[in-house]
């Protein structure tokens, strides 16, 4: 084997994929053997898909593919521990392996694999660390536009360092790998845990397509949760921003007090009841939103100190 023939293996998280997982093989597969004729990577390299607790027929069809193409190889999880959890599964499971380069991509293909050629070009020519990033949204509704750009605004506020556009569609090889088995929090945060790692690292541009079948696995309340889980992994400002808030109110109530003590010494009173209920409703909501956003961190604490595994697998199939 060459010294640019790579061992490369791709991971895909799957759940209820079953109308689209065949297609996705076959173009899967006629990618690698494109990359293995033009030299670019080893005649080993395989996909492997992470079954995550799938209902539908996903694993069964993963199986008879996998008897069909030893290329094709699975890891079924004995229940649904999320996509996240999927996708980390896949590369703890190749880290330490004769496998050079490990890429990330959705079962979908929304995400173009025809980037991976240029993704395993980069690395061959010495990147530790390739990013798929979106350069065209147009697939997408404005909502989910629009929500995107703000969540990519508020993360860099917050000084949290990602990659606007890029998703999970990435390339690593050992050497990331490596460092991000050191990462053992339970609740990750993906997309702003690898920038975070440094090392070379490379950007690939591309259009997303439309679902061709199936629903998508991020709903609204899948998406705010995912941010919330961003923001407060990689940064304590929510805390400050609200001791902060804190501190201009208690300023604020302070010269409001002498406002109040000034009237009434100069017999110049008047009721006061909807201020009163205004200040009373006012500080009382400013008060349990602090508590939520400090319970968010108490609760990733409670999740943390229990050290339980973030999936378990059931079934392998090598």
């Amino acid at each position: 084997m060459s010294v640019k023939e790579k061992k490369l293996a791709i991971v895909l998280p799957a759940y209820n994929e079953e109308p689209v997982i065949e297609k996705t093989t076959q173009i899967l597969l006629a990618l690698l053997d494109k990359m293995v004729q033009e030299a670019l990577i080893s005649a080993d390299s395989f996909i492997v898909y992470i079954d995550d607790g799938s209902k539908d027929k996903t694993w069964a069809l993963t199986q008879s593919l996998h008897a069909g193409d030893s290329r094709v190889k699975g890891i079924h999880f004995s229940r649904n521990f999320g996509h996240q959890n999927a996708l980390i599964a896949g590369m703890t499971e190749l880290t330490d392996t004769d496998v050079d380069y490990v890429v990330t991509i959705d079962a979908d293909l929304q995400d173009d694999p025809n980037s991976i050629v240029e993704m395993v070009k980069l690395a061959n020519d010495g990147k530790d660390l390739v990013y798929g990033v979106r350069n065209d949204r147009t697939s997408d509704s404005w909502f989910k536009r629009f929500s995107a750009q703000s969540f990519y605004k508020v993360m860099n506020l917050l000084g949290v360092q990602t990659i606007p556009n890029h998703a999970d569609f990435r390339l690593m090889d050992q050497k990331v790998l490596d460092v991000f088995k050191q990462y053992d929090e339970r609740d990750m945060f993906l997309r702003g845990i690898f920038p975070s790692i440094g090392f070379k690292s490379a950007e690939v541009y591309y259009a997303r397509a439309e679902r061709e079948a199936g629903e998508t696995k991020y709903p609204l309340r899948k998406m705010l949760k995912f941010a919330t889980n961003g923001i407060t992994s990689f940064s304590v400002k929510p805390i400050t921003m609200i001791r902060n808030l804190g501190i201009a109110m208690f300023t604020v109530s302070v010269i409001f007090m002498i406002y109040v003590l000034c009237q009434y010494l100069s017999k110049n009173t008047t009721s006061g009841w909807p201020m009163l209920m205004i200040s009373v409703w006012l500080i009382g909501g400013i008060q349990l939103m602090g508590i939520g956003v400090i319970g968010e961190y108490i609760g990733k604490i409670f999740m943390e100190v229990k050290h339980r595994p973030r999936y378990v697998i059931e079934t392998k199939l090598k």
